[in-house]
């Protein structure tokens, strides 16, 4: 399993209607409306690398309302979930 942090600023007054949309989108598991430089934070949890570089360039790119992102790959996870295995069931290895 392959995940990224997609970091995302949108237009000012679409961010909520951005982030549903986001929600939406098959791969991308969670998104946060954050206070900072960016305006979400979409976490992406696919099998591949080329499946993140689908859903970014097939999907985010060409979404209304998305100024600009920055696509963080995670490596590895020092998490107390095991979301590895949680997302891998039924799922043939």
């Amino acid at each position: 399993m392959v995940t990224a942090f997609i970091l995302i600023n949108t237009e000012r007054k679409r961010v909520q209607e951005t982030a549903e949309a986001l929600h939406k989108i098959k791969g991308i598991t969670e998104v946060y409306s954050v206070a900072g430089q960016y305006d979400l934070v979409a976490i992406i949890r696919v099998k591949s690398n080329e499946d993140v570089a689908g859903l970014v360039t097939g999907n985010l790119l060409k979404m209304e309302g998305i100024q600009r992102t920055e696509t963080l790959m995670a490596f590895a996870s020092y998490s107390q979930y095991d979301l590895e295995r949680l997302f891998s069931v039924g799922q043939d290895s």
